[in-house]
């Protein structure tokens, strides 16, 4: 076969060598820039979701998007991927600047994934943050179950996560989260406070307590209580009641 060495090669088989090289360079560079979820210690998406789906799945992805239900609205976390979790989902996609498909996909898990830690919690906040307690209690001495107090504070610090990101990633400082029923007496909290079931965080800080009750009507929460509202002078109180109760009047709400 030495006799071949040097002699061009028939122009079909130039032809399919250079389609060849082409396909390969087109699937390499697919391959490196494909989006493709990674799992964390908390939660892993094993499936695409969009509107039709049901499962558990869904209600993990409604708990982290929950903060973005649109202007007085309130997202379900019933598992069932409808209307209102697409159009969560697409406000939290334009938010990051992901694709605003409605569809969650590797690209919408990678930026979960980043935005939480092992335990589930969003990055900026932690369970110790919002375990009020007086003092501490590990989320007993409630109503609930410690384990569903800390289902709600995991809820809260969810839609408290978006309203932070809408405010230019500035911190969002917690005075009091989750009481127990002794802790709540002590303080003077209402017998039914939204703070006993680990629905409910007090702010104050970096943002004005005005700016910060304006904010949350566009994060889920249903209380909002404020300035100008009896013994809210001095703290922005929010909690994930789905019925809204507004009352900040200092501030025009």
């Amino acid at each position: 076969m030495s006799h071949l060495i040097g002699r061009p090669l028939p122009r079909l088989a130039a032809i399919f060598l250079l389609f060849a090289a082409m396909l390969a360079a087109t699937l390499t560079t697919q391959f490196v820039t494909a989006p493709k979820a990674h799992a964390d210690g908390c939660y892993t998406w094993s499936r695409t979701l969009s509107e039709g789906a049901v499962g558990a799945d869904v209600e993990q992805l409604q708990i982290r998007i929950a903060g973005y239900p649109g202007y007085g609205k309130h997202l379900a976390i019933d598992r069932d991927f409808g209307p209102a979790t697409k159009a969560a989902l697409v406000l939290f996609q334009k938010a990051y600047g992901l694709p605003a498909t409605g569809i969650a996909d590797g690209t919408t898990y990678n930026k979960i994934y980043a935005l939480q830690d092992d335990d589930c919690t969003p990055i900026h906040f932690t369970y110790a943050e919002l375990d009020d307690g007086c003092g501490g209690s590990g989320y007993d001495g409630g109503p609930l179950s410690a384990a569903d107090t800390k289902l709600n504070a995991l809820k809260t610090m969810w839609q408290l996560e978006a309203m932070r990101h809408a405010m230019g990633d500035q911190p969002l400082n917690i005075s009091s989260g989750f009481r127990s029923i002794p802790c709540n007496r002590s303080v003077g909290g209402a017998s039914d406070s939204q703070h006993l079931y680990g629905r409910a965080a007090d702010l104050v800080g970096s943002h004005s307590l005005c700016a910060l009750v304006k904010q949350a009507r566009y994060h889920g929460f249903g209380g909002i209580l404020g300035p100008g509202f009896s013994g809210h002078n001095d703290h922005a109180h929010l909690d994930i009641r789905t019925s809204n109760y507004w009352s900040a009047p200092s501030c025009g709400i």
